[in-house]
């Protein structure tokens, strides 16, 4: 009877011990996805930090040619006509700029939010194969009492047949 309850908990203990290896598994799966999603973000922030560059570098330009419009604007109405197109260029370019500066700051706060989930995965992770270790030592210890329990159930079988 004792034996029985030796192999009832031993039962228990593989359970448990595959039900945190398979925790720890689902775990690092998501952590790995989480990272992966962080790579990509932190392109997507190199990607539109480089295009709000060439945007800044392009307002310039347009600015610059801006500049050179109204001074020529006195000379010729084809002049005011330039000017006008470059305006309604340059706002579009501002308004493209603020809004690639918004999708950066979104994106930004995505890869710290993503940053801190992957933190909060990898603790979990970490408990859970300190808990598996935990279960496994405590499955040696007991597969080893089990072991010394039959055999000095043995030796007392053979012990009452030497009687």
């Amino acid at each position: 009877m004792a034996l029985d309850g030796i192999k009832q908990k031993m039962l228990a203990l593989n359970v448990k011990a595959e039900e945190a290896e398979s925790k720890n598994e689902e775990l690092t799966a998501k952590v790995k996805t989480l990272e992966q999603e962080n790579l990509a973000k932190e392109q997507e922030i190199t990607s539109l930090s480089h295009r709000n560059q060439l945007l800044e570098a392009e307002v310039e330009k347009l600015e610059g040619h801006v500049k050179e419009a109204k001074v020529g604007m006195n000379d010729s109405a084809q002049a005011a006509t330039q000017n006008e197109s470059l305006q309604r260029r340059l706002q579009l370019l501002e308004d493209e700029a603020e809004e690639s500066d918004k999708t950066l700051r979104e994106t930004n706060e995505k890869l710290r939010q993503t940053d801190i989930k992957a933190g909060h995965y990898e603790r979990k992770v970490q408990a859970l194969e300190e808990s598996r270790d935990q279960w496994e030592t405590k499955y040696e210890e007991m597969s080893k009492k089990y072991a010394e329990a039959n055999k000095a159930l043995e030796d007392f079988r053979r012990e009452i047949e030497g009687l």
